[in-house]
């Protein structure tokens, strides 16, 4: 996505830390027996070509972890068709290599010999690898990572295309071209493969990967970029039934976009949120930036450390290769993000994203542990990585206060196990509902029985084959709240106790609320990036009805003369104002709950107002 103009805006700081609040959540309990996913870092690109190369000092700010530095583990580079560009990469390569970073690289172009124009839909220069060069780009491949080795970078891993489901100004493959690269050339490269960098995390370009076990076992890394892509589309199930024995990496993003300032706050929150999603929801095992230097970047074109920076450094400088994530409630209340993450038996680090606009004092409580000592790093609107005083622990607890608009990291150090208290509380009796109304639901179940004594309950809301956080109480009776509508909904209830051990899972109760659902789709329409005379637009289309919605059409109206050029996602058809959407392969079902991400790029006048209203086959959709 690096070619789309973008446009830096003026930095402005919004709010200010004020007293703890009272607002308190029940206790986020982290198991750190509960492992999830190994971390192999958080980085960003170097691209030599299109912008000037990281300075001496700005390699070590980025890979150093010192104060004042992001910590960055990963490097990602060019794979450059033009040979002579390869040393150009070299200087920050070894920099980042001797601050113990991973280095992967990426092509966005065989050799121009190599490859033939075609027509694709209305683009008559599309570019695609010739079929009868696919062995010389394999060679071309392992010539860089042998030049790149001789230089005194051994790469982790290089791709096979970047974006190839987004490449009007490089090169398109096809799934089927990329499985065939796979099975007949990628073994013959001497280091790690990355595929397929979809630009959207599109699981149609990944599904064929996964299900050809040929072309899997050529594939080390699957490498996936995240440019609008909806949290809900963040989890991979098709990867964790296939991908064994393979790591789960995202290799580039900028988010939320590229025209704000990255000292924009409180906008630059959302990275931190947006990072959280990532590890907890997607399960990736790396997180890499786009340009590591720019406006909008974590590092400011004069070098310094952007708010945007900071939220990274918050998992980057504490979250280290090799680290584990472990459980924690990932949304404990509302505007609250929490994850956690272990290094070996002695530590452990839980990032907090609290995006509401009060303080919270929030209390953690680690199952089965002792805490020794708690260090911690804030950061807000008026501070970047700001080191805190030590925070008092009582057992396995301690209670982080959490200022409003902010990102704080804490390091728990763990005192050796003694034994003590290890038998966990009984399983709840079976909720059963009551005060059912449109937006909530109040759960009572028989009380757990515990041999030193229970410490509270954790009610959970499961779809599919998982659980989130619903409500938390210390009696066996709690309210769940914020529901929707004419909506089931399936709850169950943990007990645990004051060692932090957790029962079994109570049984289920399903719930429908009262009323009936406000409509059958939703949509939330944005500008992600604005140059002036054109745009990059963003429309999510949420299913927000029972059954799966097949065969769509979006309709609009743009009212400035705004036009669509190209689109990702759905297929365009415009008529002065009028616009309407039809889906692509990958798009064309949304199962109910779930939704699609319609990226475009658009040309505007003086003005750019949203569309006002939206219609999917004719039925008016919400608008957020």
């Amino acid at each position: 996505m690096g070619a789309l103009p973008v446009a830096a805006a003026t930095a402005q700081a919004l709010g200010v830390f004020g007293a703890p609040s009272a607002a308190a959540a029940a206790d986020v309990l982290v198991d750190p027996s509960a492992e999830r996913q190994t971390i192999r870092g958080f980085g960003g690109m170097n691209h030599t070509v299109w912008i000037n190369d990281l300075t001496p000092a700005q390699r070590d700010t980025a890979f150093g972890n010192g104060e004042g530095q992001l910590g960055f583990s990963v490097l990602r580079i060019p794979v450059h068709e033009d040979r002579a560009n390869w040393s150009r990469e070299v200087a920050t390569a070894r920099r980042a290599i001797e601050h113990g970073a991973t280095v992967i690289a990426s092509p966005w172009n065989p050799p121009a010999h190599m490859t033939e124009t075609f027509v694709r839909g209305s683009q008559t220069d599309a570019r695609r690898l010739r079929y009868d060069m696919y062995g010389a780009y394999a060679q071309h491949l392992n010539d860089f990572h042998g030049f790149m080795r001789d230089n005194g970078v051994n790469l982790y891993a290089i791709s096979v295309q970047n974006e190839p489901d987004y490449a009007h100004d490089w090169t398109w493959w096809t799934p089927g071209e990329m499985v065939r690269f796979l099975r007949e050339n990628a073994g013959s490269i001497g280091t790690r493969i990355i595929a397929p960098e979809s630009f959207q995390y599109v699981k149609s370009f990944s599904d064929p990967i996964l299900n050809d076990p040929a072309a899997l076992a050529n594939v080390d890394i699957l490498g996936a970029h995240l440019y609008g892509t909806p949290y809900g589309n963040f989890p991979y199930p098709l990867f964790r039934q296939k991908g064994q024995g393979k790591e789960l990496w995202m290799t580039e993003v900028y988010h939320p976009n590229s025209s704000d300032s990255a000292d924009l706050w409180p906008q630059a929150l959302e990275v931190g949120q947006h990072i959280h999603h990532a590890m907890v929801d997607a399960e990736f095992q790396a997180y890499v930036w786009w340009y590591i230097r720019r406006s909008y970047g974590p590092l400011r074109e004069d070098g310094q450390i952007s708010k945007r920076g900071a939220n990274m450094a918050h998992f980057s400088k504490f979250v280290r290769p090799g680290y584990v994530r472990i459980d924690a409630p990932s949304n404990p209340q509302a505007d609250l993000y929490t994850s956690a993450y272990k290094g070996g038996d002695s530590t452990v680090v839980v990032v907090a994203v609290n995006k509401g606009t009060s303080p919270v004092s929030q209390r953690f409580t680690l199952a089965g542990s002792t805490v020794s000592r708690v260090s911690s790093w804030v950061t807000d609107a008026g501070r970047n990585l700001a080191p805190q005083g030590a925070t008092s622990a009582s057992g396995g607890s301690f209670t982080g206060e959490l200022p409003a608009r902010s990102v704080t990291t804490f390091v728990i150090d763990l005192a050796p196990s003694t034994g003590g208290d290890t038998e966990p509380p009984t399983a709840p009796g079976a909720p059963t509902a009551s005060g059912v109304t449109a937006t909530s639901v109040t759960l009572s179940w028989a009380a757990s029985a515990d041999n030193v004594g229970v410490a509270g309950y954790d009610v959970v809301r499961i779809s599919g084959g998982s659980e989130s956080p619903a409500a938390s109480a210390t009696t066996n009776r709690a309210t769940v709240t914020g529901l929707t509508a004419g909506t089931a909904y399936t709850f169950a209830v943990y007990a645990r106790d004051a060692a932090g051990n957790r029962s079994a899972r109570s049984a289920t109760v399903t719930v429908t609320t009262s009323g009936t659902s406000s409509g059958t789709c939703g949509v939330d329409y944005r500008v992600a990036g604005d140059w002036g005379s054109g745009f990059q637009g963003e429309i999510v289309l949420r299913n927000t009805g029972t059954a799966a919605l097949s065969g769509w059409t979006l309709a609009f109206t743009f009212t400035a003369g705004q036009t669509i050029g190209q689109m990702w996602g759905g297929t365009p058809a415009q008529s002065g104002g009028t616009v309407s959407v039809t889906p692509v392969d990958w798009t064309r079902t949304i199962p109910a709950g779930g939704s699609v991400t319609i990226g475009f790029i658009g040309s505007r006048g003086s003005t750019n107002p949203a569309p006002a209203a939206f219609t999917v086959n004719g039925s008016t959709c919400a608008v957020a």
